[in-house]
């Protein structure tokens, strides 16, 4: 039991960075920056937490750090077409620089942060659990039976029948990107209070990761949420291994749980189809 408590808790962040690059993918938006937005929404939590020393104000920091950012990555992607994955990988090198020199400004360190309140557990179970969990039911729904998920499929799919329909392209796109900075935001909200603290380059692929699980989730908020699940026990083995001396070489351990995604999306790349329009720009009168 404890094993799972610890993967599902490992996996948390995974999942909604996962949830967050399938609503922008959804919609036509590759989003590379859920690295930087995870890291973003990290220091975000951690500063709000402590000035403030209320870790729910230091969430709805944490998801307006993730906000700020992808709004960035939006602005350069859907109003000026620019390359979307420059655009994403240019937003993960603004992060990580701005977040070591806010570090040291406010903390006077590259490298971490002072120690802050985390959540306090809801009658022995951990919060931000039951939100993951209310999250991916609500995001599942979202998708599926709303006007909102549909429209957003729409221009993920076909965003000139989309705007035939007196769709704006453009608009759903942004909300899309936004949601995705929202929910990565609280992934990183969620890393940071959960170690008490910031740490310089914390987010440690974790946005690249969780872009395989959406892959390996095939594009829905179940599928990307059960994927992050089986990051987060290559995660978990790793820390296992090495908690318990065994004597497999310290890098191949490091290694594992990459090994384990390439393998996992090695498997299923060729027979997972993404949104027809995905990383395609797209411009109209409509939208100008």
């Amino acid at each position: 039991m404890t094993f799972l408590i610890q993967v599902l808790r490992i996996s948390g962040p995974y999942g909604l960075a996962a949830l967050a690059g399938t609503f922008s993918e959804l919609g036509g938006v590759v989003n590379i920056a859920l690295e930087g937005i995870l890291l973003s929404g990290a220091l975000g939590a951690t500063l709000a937490t402590h000035w403030t020393g209320n870790p729910w104000i230091g969430i709805l920091a944490g998801i307006g750090a993730g906000m700020l950012l992808s709004c960035l990555h939006a602005w350069a992607a859907l109003r000026h077409r620019v390359d979307q994955i420059v655009s994403s990988l240019a937003c993960n090198f603004l992060a990580a620089g701005l977040c070591r020199f806010i570090l040291k400004l406010v903390f006077h360190s590259t490298s971490n942060s002072s120690r802050v309140e985390g959540l306090p557990d809801w009658g022995g179970l951990d919060p931000f659990l039951v939100l993951f969990f209310v999250i991916v039911g609500l995001c599942q729904w979202i998708v599926y039976r709303t006007r909102f998920g549909l429209r957003l499929r729409a221009v993920g799919e076909h965003p000139q029948a989309a705007e035939s329909l007196g769709i704006s392209v453009l608009a759903m796109r942004f909300k899309g990107v936004l949601l995705s900075g929202a929910l990565a935001g609280l992934g990183g909200a969620w890393l940071a209070l959960e170690q008490h603290q910031f740490t310089d380059g914390m987010s440690g692929g974790r946005g690249y990761i969780a872009l395989a699980a959406v892959i390996l989730g095939r594009w829905t908020p179940l599928g990307a949420a059960g994927a992050a699940l089986f990051f987060g026990l290559a995660e978990s083995l790793q820390i296992i291994l090495q908690a318990y001396g065994v004597r497999v070489p310290t890098q191949f351990v490091q290694m594992l749980p990459y090994l384990m995604t390439l393998a996992a999306v090695a498997g299923v790349a060729g027979k997972s189809r993404p949104p027809a329009a995905d990383g395609i720009p797209y411009s109209s009168e409509q939208d100008r």
